[in-house]
């Protein structure tokens, strides 16, 4: 039933190979960002995590019971 749905859809062999190219172009930016990026901003997001920047948060060991 899907097959002659999609069938009767006229130009419908597009839609795969524009996809696809999408995806491609965005796997490329990726790829050179992931290469042209600062190291250190990468190494200051990934320790932003263990950063505590709140004074009056409370500290994870005395939340530990």
């Amino acid at each position: 039933m899907y097959k002659n749905v999609l069938q009767s859809i006229d130009n419908i062999a597009i839609w795969p190979v524009i996809s696809f190219v999408i995806f491609f172009v965005f796997f490329l930016c990726l790829l050179w960002w992931v290469f042209t990026v600062d190291k250190t901003m990468i190494r200051k997001m990934s320790e932003m995590p263990l950063e505590s920047t709140d004074r009056n948060a409370t500290p994870p060991e005395t939340l530990v019971s």
